[in-house]
């Protein structure tokens, strides 16, 4: 499974989107399976979409899902807590939610690739000190 942003989840639906062509690319270089994207980047991207498309790019992101290529994690209580740490730490960035629970699941589910069209991630580290791959 590949971690993965709002940005990408946009900019694959949207064609107008300036980073459409390198997220398709990018989306073709990647592992066969599914992607995964938290609760939080998902409803961004659905708020997101529906400003740019309407429904119609909104059903087309519910359709990623209902067809198993995206795949929604539903955070624990300790993931919140971790995600609140994180927005903490790197309050001065800042890091947004979305950004906190992307790396939070990294953290607890051993997932070491995030694809995002957000420079900040190359800031941010895990919990061990590590640095995630970004796919771009």
């Amino acid at each position: 499974m590949t971690l993965t942003d709002t940005g990408p989840l946009v900019a694959l639906l949207d064609a107008d989107d300036p980073y459409h062509a390198e997220c398709v690319a990018a989306l073709r270089r990647l592992p066969s399976g599914s992607l995964l994207t938290t609760w939080v980047c998902f409803t961004e991207a659905m708020y997101l979409l529906g400003e740019v498309g309407g429904y119609r790019y909104q059903a087309a992101l519910w359709n990623l899902r209902t067809m198993g290529r995206l795949v929604l994690h539903t955070p624990t209580p300790a993931e919140i807590d971790r995600m609140v740490a994180l927005m903490a730490q790197y309050h001065d960035t800042p890091m947004d939610l979305a950004d906190a629970s992307l790396i939070t699941v990294a953290e607890s589910l051993s997932i070491r690739r995030v694809f995002t069209v957000d420079t900040d991630f190359y800031i941010y580290r895990l919990v061990d000190g590590s640095a995630l791959e970004i796919v771009r």
